[in-house]
């Protein structure tokens, strides 16, 4: 088939280069070179690194909603677009311009967390599953029906990073699968059980060591490696990035965010222990490497 592939970050990689093995991509969209790094240079997508190491034809658009653009991706003659985390709205007119329209690799089981950060929201808020669905778009966020989904469980460990990288992999089969199958009828998502998996707030990641272990383990694992919950450990900001519940207990008026032993933190309700953390200007390190190195004080705030 003739592909259009859009996408940006590192999660749309391992899709590209899957549908490139199987498929003609005759362009890809990408987000354009962003300022990043200590000199602010500009650096390419992942995505845009990934084409040009194929040799495919790279298009970075600051957007697509000027009749040029529109005109231009249309003369392409495309089959199919797969778009996979790529950033920004698609027009109507892109949406119909592939004869098959526009089809979506969305890191959710529809319509539960259609938004920005359903990875994050599915952890942080305790689901037992999650998984991918291909989603044929239409203009509003993330409601087109579904033609195919993958699940997996969300293990007691996971971390959004984990996560990441094991959908990214599923989505990658599953797009390979339902290209070589259409046209596939389409489900259309059911009204019931919508959530929004809103984009991430900084503000979000403090940790208040008042409030349940499940939950502050959620939100460790949930935020890990971006933005990293983080808590004042003395007078260091440290981002606590692997977690595990443990046996032991704390209170809303006394004991949350005491060190029980090691790196077991008391909380409102139970405790956590602290498996990977990152002090400030240093990599990510295991917490027995990083209790060689600096002395717990007695609270954590």
């Amino acid at each position: 088939m003739r592909v259009i592939f859009m996408g940006t970050p590192d999660f749309s990689v391992p899709a590209l280069r899957a549908i490139a093995a199987r498929h003609e991509v005759i362009a890809i969209y990408s987000q354009p070179p962003r300022a990043a790094g200590r000199g602010q240079k500009p650096r390419p997508s992942p995505v845009q690194r990934a084409a040009e190491e194929l040799g495919l034809p790279v298009r970075v658009p600051e957007r697509l909603n000027s009749s040029a653009e529109q005109a231009a991706l249309a003369e392409l003659g495309a089959d199919v677009a797969v778009v996979v985390a790529y950033g920004l709205i698609l027009p109507k007119p892109v949406l119909a311009a592939p004869r098959l329209g526009c089809l979506n690799i969305h890191a959710s089981l529809l319509p539960r967390w259609r938004g920005a950060a359903p990875i994050h929201r599915a952890v942080m808020a305790g689901d037992a599953e999650t998984g991918v669905a291909i989603m044929q778009m239409e203009a509003g966020l993330d409601t087109g029906p579904v033609l195919a989904e993958a699940r997996t469980a969300i293990g007691a460990q996971d971390t959004t990073a984990d996560l990441h990288d094991r959908l990214a992999g599923m989505g990658a089969a599953l797009i390979v699968e339902t290209l070589e199958r259409l046209p596939l009828p389409a489900t259309p998502q059911p009204a019931e059980g919508v959530t929004y998996a809103a984009k991430i707030d900084k503000a979000e990641a403090r940790i208040d060591w008042s409030r349940p272990a499940a939950e502050i383990d959620r939100l460790i694992r949930g935020l890990s490696p971006f933005p990293g919950a983080w808590c004042m450990v003395g007078d260091e900001r440290v981002k606590l990035l692997r977690s595990r519940l443990v046996a032991g207990s704390g209170s809303a008026s006394g004991r949350a965010g005491q060190v029980l032993s090691g790196f077991v933190i008391a909380c409102g309700e139970g405790a956590i222990e602290v498996l990977e953390a990152q002090r400030p200007g240093k990599r990510p390190m295991p917490a027995d490497e990083i209790l060689r190195g600096m002395n717990l004080p007695a609270r954590l705030t």
